[in-house]
């Protein structure tokens, strides 16, 4: 497995491991020993990237990584997250956030116990909360690095600006945000400023929720409980129209010798040397069909071509409920 340096020098293999699926999201899923073979699997495979976040579950997803990457814990970079408001019987409170000091070191404290480690490799505030000054929050991640308990801190779907902001108080090593070739709008504005700051980008979602991979068609069901449901690109008109970049993707793929997944993975890596995407899984055949991405060389050639694929299609629908993308790009 390739090694790829986000910001602050912190080194991770080129393709991580993104964990929410396993227990949050998609609705039932294989059993705890199931998903705990399957991410050992992937630090056999060379992944050292494995994200995880207190909101998964809410919480047993820390715990079900924790449990997994124990024997192996000098080996990974274990990646969390904090910023979601909570009710008092630990139930998430919809469309709310909370990045109140007192909160983030209670947070900190509460995922070092499920994780089972001393420190969280990287601390990322998950959404932005509009409330607490981005100072404020930098600053008390500072403390906890300064403490131990953090080695890194990282920002999710924040918007450029609020992200130099924090990056002048606590140096900032990786931002998450959703990147795909279905959703481009990094591009804009952010890609720009992480370059300037030496910050790594780990996008989630690379393969579009499951859509780019070609796996899902107007037909597809998805089970109670699986968020794509209530997600508006998933409605099945807009599957029907989006279906036409799959099959773009597709035909690239094939002149490839490769799959879809593989030439979108292949894609964002190499749009940027610092970028890490964290595509997710249940199966072991599609974590290494993940991981053959990083052996995909795409040519200059190759990337005009699925330029100009994803170029000629408008995809539609929005990619959340307006509440939900509220709490983005702040």
């Amino acid at each position: 497995m390739q090694i790829r340096t986000l910001g602050n020098g912190l080194e991770v293999s080129a393709i991580g491991f993104g964990a929410m699926g396993m227990s949050h999201g998609y609705g039932p899923g294989p059993s705890r020993a199931e998903n705990i073979a399957l991410l050992r699997a992937a630090v056999d495979r060379g992944v050292t990237l494995v994200d995880t976040a207190e909101v998964y579950g809410p919480f047993v997803n820390e715990e079900l990584v924790g449990e997994a990457l124990a024997p192996v814990r000098d080996q990974v970079v274990i990646a969390t997250k904090f910023g979601f408001a909570f009710d008092a019987d630990g139930g998430q409170v919809p469309g709310a956030v909370n990045s109140r000091p007192e909160n983030i070191r209670a947070v900190a404290e509460a995922s070092l116990r499920r994780l089972r480690t001393d420190t969280i490799d990287l601390f990322y505030q998950h959404r932005v909360d509009p409330d607490v000054p981005i100072e404020d929050v930098a600053g008390t991640v500072r403390e906890l690095i300064t403490a131990g308990k953090v080695r890194h801190f990282g920002m999710s779907e924040a918007a450029a600006a609020t992200v130099r902001r924090a990056h002048a108080v606590q140096p900032v090593t990786a931002v998450q945000n959703e990147y795909s070739l279905w959703w481009r709008q990094p591009e804009r504005e952010l890609l720009g400023t992480l370059a300037e700051l030496g910050i790594g980008l780990v996008p989630f979602s690379p393969l579009g929720r499951g859509f780019l991979t070609g796996a899902i068609t107007t037909d597809t069901a998805f089970a109670e409980g699986d968020m794509r449901n209530g997600l508006p690109r998933f409605g099945a008109e807009a599957r029907a129209a989006n279906q036409e970049l799959v099959d773009l993707i597709g035909t690239v793929a094939e002149g490839l010798g490769a799959t879809r997944a593989q030439v979108a993975l292949a894609w964002l890596l190499a749009q940027r040397p610092w970028i890490v995407p964290i595509p997710g899984t249940r199966k072991l055949e599609r974590l290494e069909e993940n991981l053959g991405a990083a052996g995909l060389a795409l040519s200059e050639t190759d990337l005009a071509a699925i330029e100009r694929a994803a170029t000629q299609v408008e995809v539609v629908g929005d990619r959340y409920p307006a509440a939900q993308e509220r709490l983005t790009g702040r």
